[in-house]
């Protein structure tokens, strides 16, 4: 219990801020008038994969929302085409200005036009937001500009010149073009209140640096980590075996655009001794999945080849050493090199033996196939010096570090991406980390703290070694809330025909969280009213071609997976789903294919997808019922304190 000293010391500290009774009692008002305001609205968002283009376009049309206000405010004054150009405005401004402007006939008409268009949008989505919001979101220069165009009723006869002439003047100082992109981004904004990413921004696509990048510079973001995610950022950590992973996932998909353009690693050393260890090998089997023969030389396929095989073997090598010291992972499973019969080209797995599609190691030693060549250690040291070095990826990985975590709630709702582990009779799965067992919510906080222990752990400590472990076994442990599979089975799917040794069954989760029962277990273990809360999921994409619907557990569970990465869109059948949580209910918007494919930066095009209410609110959510109108009213409740402080004399107030 607060002590009446701690009580009054805070009180004391808090004058500092609001330094007489009149100054506590305004921000009182203002803070209880915020409460009855409708919420924000939030976005979700899950499995990117590094589809920047695609990512923008949602972002900034914010899921159709922007296009359903301009239909709204302009629907019997002006036709589809200059709806769609308005649209086109707000979402691109810059690119747009350059190609509007120069076919415009008057120049001075277009900018007044529009300008005054912008400002009916931008009055109408601000509209559940105070004053103060909205003009913290514009420039300096235009906000007192903003503020008179935005409040003030230009309908009045007397105003109708007066704004006209303002917006004249802005034309012919030359600042229409900075206006337009203000205003516009300001309406972006609002249109998105926060934005949550639920996992998955790197692999596949090749723009997740962008992606980061962008969202470094959003107003209002969080994100739950993916599996994917955590790879790079233990290889950020100097993981060797998340580093190879990196690596070898890069080389698998032909892109090598995000680790070596955006963030400046260097795969020569990898490269020069790919070519002097598997020089004589074609490396078939490893010829990147999304090599294009009439782009790429045989040459470069040839050597990316040999590069994917030479870091996958260092990777296994890499992979079973860590398996070796954490005895704890129970992972002997994934031990199969030394299972090989090197003179036959086999490997044994249980009971039976496997023709291996390529049996040739030049580095694995039969009596020490775990042990690393001079060679390649000496290319993992200089790769990890690469990835420790990479001031664009250390900024990153610290980036999501603090914006993100392993599960979060949120407004009543758990956000996570892959699952919570769980045994065949609904119990969670329980693991063994540092002598104690951890399972459901306490082993999703362990792995969080280890993960970032592995991370900001300066020296080369056993406690760092443990966290970037960790962060490895999170990209593919059975009992990793972000893998959610029994193995991972990579060397099967390199080099055993038989597919069935391929399949990676996954946790019991994934059946389960159709049932609400265990959904409202889960939501209740994390100290959720299951009666208004609802799982926010991804990791696994809804197959829609299949019927599959992404509301699970009678509407309890939402899959928000669709298929965002352009690898998944033939299998899934759409281009991936956004959620939106807005002060009237849950709303599900479905884009369709090749509707994400033009640039967001250049098109015109429109989103123009399928948006579906999955949950309807009698009475509009407001402020007041939100985490941060919970923050507000502690706020009012220490204002408070302090205002009565001041009436009894307890603190006496600044004369000026």
């Amino acid at each position: 219990m607060e002590s009446l000293t701690d009580h009054m010391r805070y009180l004391n500290h808090l004058a500092k801020e609001f330094p007489s009774q009149e100054a506590a009692a305004e921000a009182i008002i203002n803070l209880r008038a915020q409460l009855s305001l409708p919420k924000g609205t939030e976005h979700f968002i899950s499995d990117i994969h590094g589809e920047f283009e695609a990512f923008c376009k949602v972002v900034s049309h914010a899921s159709g929302a922007i296009k359903r206000k301009i239909d709204e405010i302009f629907e019997h004054t002006l036709p589809d085409s200059e709806k769609m150009n308005l649209g086109a405005l707000i979402y691109a401004p810059e690119s747009m200005l350059g190609i509007m402007l120069p076919d415009a006939d008057d120049q001075k008409s277009w900018y007044q036009e529009n300008l005054l268009r912008l400002i009916y949008v931008l009055r109408a989505v601000s509209s559940k937001y105070p004053r103060s919001r909205v003009l913290n979101l514009i420039e300096g220069r235009f906000e007192g500009l903003v503020e008179e165009l935005l409040y003030e009723n230009e309908k009045m006869a007397d105003k109708s010149d007066y704004y006209q002439g303002l917006i004249d003047s802005i034309v012919a100082t030359g600042h229409g073009k900075a206006l337009i992109v203000v205003i516009a981004k300001a309406i972006q904004c609002l249109a998105i209140d926060h934005l949550h990413v639920v996992g998955d921004i790197y692999d596949r696509g090749t723009g997740a640096h962008h992606i980061v990048n962008r969202l470094m510079d959003y107003h209002s973001v969080d994100i739950q980590w993916g599996n994917h995610d955590i790879l790079w950022m233990g290889a950020a950590g100097g993981s060797e075996a998340c580093i190879a992973n990196v690596i070898r996932v890069s080389l698998r998909h032909g892109n090598m655009e995000t680790l070596e353009n955006g963030y400046a690693v260097s795969l020569l050393p990898l490269a020069s001794f790919a070519i002097e260890a598997y020089g004589n090998d074609p490396c078939e089997l490893f010829t990147p999945q999304d090599f294009n023969k009439s782009e790429d030389s045989e040459g470069e396929r040839k050597l990316m080849a040999q590069m994917h095989k030479a870091i996958t073997i260092i990777q296994f090598k890499l992979e079973a050493q860590l398996i070796g010291r954490r005895p704890e992972y129970g992972l002997n499973d994934r031990l199969l090199l030394d299972r090989i019969d090197f003179d036959q080209g086999t490997l044994r797995i249980g009971q039976c033996s496997y023709p291996l599609l390529d049996s040739q190691f030049p580095t694995v030693s039969p009596e020490e196939p775990y042990s690393l060549t001079d060679a390649e250690q000496h290319v993992i040291e200089r790769l990890q010096i690469a990835f420790l070095n990479s001031e664009k990826l250390q900024q990153h990985a610290r980036f999501l570090f603090a914006k993100g975590s392993i599960y979060k709630k949120h407004n009543g709702n758990l956000l996570y991406h892959g699952c919570i582990p769980m045994n065949d009779d609904g119990s969670f799965k329980t693991m063994d980390l540092d002598h104690s067992q951890y399972a459901g919510k306490n082993l999703m906080e362990k792995l969080n703290r280890l993960s970032r222990q592995g991370f900001f752990t300066n020296s080369d400590t056993i406690k760092k070694q443990d966290g970037l472990d960790a962060m490895w076994y999170l990209w593919c442990g059975p009992c990793s809330p972000l893998f959610g599979k029994e193995k991972m089975a990579t060397f099967e799917q390199y080099f055993i025909e038989d597919r069935a040794t391929h399949q990676e069954q996954r946790n019991i989760y994934y059946t389960l969280r159709d049932d609400e029962i265990t959904v409202r277990k889960i939501l209740e273990t994390f100290d959720l009213n299951p009666d208004e809360g609802h799982i926010i999921n991804g990791h696994v994409p809804v197959i829609v071609k299949k019927k599959e619907r992404p509301l699970k557990a009678g509407g309890k569970l939402i899959v928000i997976d669709g298929g965002f990465a352009r690898a998944y869109q033939e299998k899934t059948g759409i281009a991936g789903y956004t959620l939106v949580s807005n002060s009237w209910g849950l709303l599900l918007a479905t884009h369709q294919r090749n509707e994400l494919a033009a640039s967001a930066d250049t098109g015109i095009h429109d989103i123009d997808c399928t948006t579906e209410i999955i949950e309807n609110k009698h009475r509009r959510i407001r402020i007041k019922n939100t985490d941060a109108g919970r923050e507000i009213q502690r706020r009012i409740d220490e204002l408070t304190a302090l205002h009565d402080a001041y009436l009894e004399g307890a603190i006496v107030q600044d004369i000026v």
